[in-house]
């Protein structure tokens, strides 16, 4: 749901406040409401973030709930459900009072985005071009609403994707071949 007929600023948007908790994303200078995640959504986030913290990423590199300026043709903000970042990243949001990734910041390694219903288009296209442009080496599109898990991989330019299904064990380019399938990660468990 679009809030403000007329178009934002990234500037305006960043010193935006309403007086609420709730959250918006920027969308090509619209300001965009984000409803409030389903329960499969929030438990397959925060699977994977307990996962990748018992895989050894340090806590300080995950972020979930945290943002990232991204190129449109006016201004964007996208609210990722989780992000794996460089030691270089979150040295840089350091001390920050907003948790916003800047278009001067390196990019994160990895974004991760869980479809919601009627928001495949957002997730399998917008987004993905947006990533590409912020040239973020890895990011996993999780469906449970198509039951596949789509990794992609940033390659001279492009992302190249893989689909897993079931049983699949998922390989990260950055994190290397997990113990996780996506039948697993898909139920959240």
């Amino acid at each position: 749901m679009t809030v403000a007929s007329q178009k934002m600023s990234l500037e305006e948007y960043l010193n935006f406040d309403d007086g609420t908790d709730t959250r918006y994303e920027l969308d090509n200078g619209e300001l965009i409401v984000m409803p409030p995640e389903s329960d499969l959504n929030q438990r397959i986030a925060i699977f994977l973030l307990v996962y990748f913290a018992k895989q050894g990423i340090p806590s300080h590199r995950l972020r979930v709930g945290a943002e990232i300026v991204v190129s449109s043709s006016r201004a964007g903000s996208r609210l990722p459900d989780l992000m794996v970042l460089s030691e270089e990243l979150a040295t840089a949001l350091e001390g920050s009072s907003r948790s916003t990734i800047m278009m001067d910041m390196p990019p994160p390694l990895l974004v991760v985005e869980v479809v919601s219903p009627h928001q495949e288009n957002r997730d399998y296209r917008y987004k993905r071009s947006e990533y590409a442009a912020r040239r973020i080496p890895e990011y996993w599109i999780v469906d449970p609403i198509q039951q596949r898990v789509t990794v992609l991989e940033w390659v001279e330019g492009l992302y190249e994707e893989v689909v897993y299904t079931g049983e699949n064990a998922i390989a990260s380019p950055v994190l290397g071949v997990l113990e996780l399938t996506a039948s697993r990660l898909l139920q959240g468990r």
